[in-house]
């Protein structure tokens, strides 16, 4: 595993529900920047959007507004792989090669199971065995680094130990990744509960702004956002959460320091800066939002674009589950004389 090669970066995203800043800051702009040094895969993972209740159709409607999304964020389907994990087999096959690695205990303790579990009638299997497609969906590719924000740590941790795990058995088969955190914006927070991650799903209107909202939308949810005591414009996520998260999104959407931003708000109001906040996030959402929809709109060439990424994606992904099939003890097919070789016809 010393070949000459950049760097592969691997990420995932779930199709379902509307995308929001925080999805954008923690995601989809390291996508866009890892495109031009690495060599950059990025996976609509429909397969893990089974292991709750969904909606069939509300599936694969998400999925193509995912695809435009992305596209529209600036990934280039000539420079990174941009698929669907249901079009690449690959996945689940190395999903159930790679629960032999993976200890009933470790699944057990994964945060966002207990979350999503809690409370309940019905829990599928699925929801508690995902983490391994997922470790699936990262080592299939010998990836080297996951852009992830900071509420993915364990589930890349568990794709690290079952590398290593299947390493040791079988012998060195996987790249052990390593994750990619942002600096800045890593965790968005919801702008009416300071202490939550903005969702797709646990938010509010209010409290998530997503990038398909209008630019008078976008404004009324920052100047509605919850701040803290006092006025002054100060980063200390301890003390002031909801100041700290809204000086967070004007540095992703400005490009400045946060000490520069504290410096330029030194004087201003909580009102002030709350404007100036949503006026940032409008300038940066409104041109993708914009490539969105035109990107939507032509359904067929969003099919034809993920079947080239898919194609690649196979490509990429197939040696290594044949490295799996082999080191695991699978008596594998073959074709020629002796093995598989077609019957002439009338025999």
């Amino acid at each position: 595993m010393t070949d000459e090669r950049k760097p592969r970066v691997f990420s995932g995203i779930q199709p379902t529900g509307k995308k929001t800043l925080g999805n954008y800051s923690g995601g989809f702009r390291q996508y866009a920047q890892t495109q031009e040094t690495h060599d950059a895969c990025f996976c609509i993972v429909d397969l893990h959007s089974i292991s709750v209740e969904y909606d069939p159709e509300a599936l694969r409607t998400s999925t193509l507004d995912l695809a435009a999304m992305l596209f529209a964020t600036g990934l280039d389907a000539e420079r990174s792989t941009v698929f669907c994990q249901s079009h690449v087999t690959a996945h689940a096959e190395a999903a159930w090669l790679l629960s032999s690695v993976t200890s009933y205990g470790q699944l057990g303790r994964m945060t966002q199971f207990k979350d999503k579990s809690e409370g309940k009638e019905f829990v599928s299997a699925a929801l508690f065995t995902y983490p391994i497609l997922m470790a699936g969906d990262i080592l299939l590719y010998q990836t080297d680094l996951v852009p992830i924000g900071d509420d993915q740590r364990q589930h890349l941790e568990l794709a690290r130990d079952v590398a290593e795990r299947f390493n040791f058995r079988y012998g060195d088969t996987f790249r052990v990744p390593d994750g990619m955190f942002p600096e800045v914006g890593g965790r968005i927070i919801d702008l009416q509960e300071p202490t939550n991650k903005m969702s797709t799903t646990m938010s509010s209107e209010q409290g998530a702004v997503y990038i398909v909202d209008s630019p008078d939308v976008i404004r009324k949810k920052f100047k509605s956002a919850v701040t803290d005591s006092g006025r002054e414009v100060r980063y200390d996520p301890q003390e002031k959460p909801g100041v700290s998260n809204l000086l967070e999104i004007m540095s992703v959407a400005t490009g400045k320091a946060i000490p520069e931003l504290e410096r330029q708000f030194d004087s201003a109001g909580y009102g002030d800066f709350k404007t100036a906040v949503g006026e940032s996030v409008v300038e940066l959402l409104t041109p993708i939002r914009e490539r969105f929809e035109a990107l939507r709109a032509d359904e067929r060439e969003l099919q034809r674009l993920l079947a080239v990424g898919a194609e690649k994606a196979r490509r990429t992904s197939e040696p290594t589950l044949e490295t799996m099939y082999e080191r695991m003890g699978f008596a594998r097919s073959r074709s020629g004389k002796f093995f598989g070789a077609a019957r002439p016809r009338g025999l």
